[in-house]
């Protein structure tokens, strides 16, 4: 299995390992994601996750089109049981978070973020990325479809003529270029840039967890609907923070002069 998967401190740190593949993905490793993806959800002592690729080279190429590929095709050996059951794409549903986590998501890209790479980017909350990461969807070169999620959320999330720009052309973005797209948050440099992501994390992981979840959720939740109908979203999120032990507890914290306690309750 090419995924890793640890914890350290509060923080689940997920790690596509297949350098010398520039850790693409085939089924396995996949369904290996979607696991630990449901496994970070249920855990209560997990508060904020980083993903990163292994190696200096890629965050991840995408699928491994040699092994996946074919699979979804159908263009294999398999049982027609198998092959139902990847037309479903319900792997790649879950690896690629279709269902969303409440817990925040850090990305550290550390070079080729394309593809299926870069379809679990946009999975992500907050995105660093080295100078010289790059970030394509291909798909289209290869008479292929992005169906982790791209032709819904990338045109959520940065400018209209951009996301179809990204779709469309299949070219390859500079980090220079993603960061004017709005598509990372920051550009950091190597050395540098797990010691930042898990700086992040920290400053979320010391926070009220019911309130970043909640915050993350009504986000979520209030994308695209209309903004009196958002509004009242957002007050049901709000309600049942204020409504929290914790609530009262960061509130006594600032006015004691003193660090809160916040025991998710």
């Amino acid at each position: 299995m090419a995924v890793r998967y640890e914890m350290e401190d509060r923080i689940g740190i997920v790690t596509l390992d297949s350098p010398t593949k520039l850790n693409a993905l085939n089924r396995e490793d996949l369904e290996a994601l979607a696991g630990i993806w449901t496994e970070v959800e249920n855990d209560r002592d997990c508060y904020v996750v980083i993903v990163t690729g292994a190696g200096p080279r890629a965050f991840c190429s995408g699928a491994d089109l040699g092994a996946l590929i074919p699979l979804i095709t159908g263009e294999t050996s398999e049982s027609a049981d198998a092959r139902r059951a990847l037309g479903s794409f319900d792997f790649i549903e879950r690896a690629f978070l279709k269902r969303p986590l409440s817990k925040p998501i850090v990305a550290a890209v550390n070079g080729y973020c394309v593809a299926g790479g870069l379809e679990l980017l946009q999975a992500t909350d907050i995105r660093l990325a080295v100078p010289g990461a790059c970030f394509s969807l291909q798909e289209p070169r290869w008479g292929l479809f992005p169906a982790g999620g791209s032709t819904v959320r990338l045109p959520r999330q940065i400018p209209f003529t951009h996301a179809m720009d990204v779709l469309l052309t299949g070219r390859m973005l500079s980090a220079d270029e993603a960061l004017s797209f709005g598509l990372i948050g920051r550009i950091v440099e190597p050395p540098s840039l797990l010691s930042e992501a898990r700086r992040i994390a920290n400053q979320i992981a010391e926070n009220g967890q019911l309130a970043v979840q909640a915050i993350k959720r009504s986000v979520l939740a209030c994308l695209g609907r209309p903004e009196a109908e958002a509004f009242e979203l957002e007050l049901q999120f709000a309600a049942n923070v204020f409504a929290s032990r914790d609530a009262q507890e960061g509130p006594a914290a600032f006015m004691e002069k003193r660090k809160p306690i916040f025991r998710n309750e």
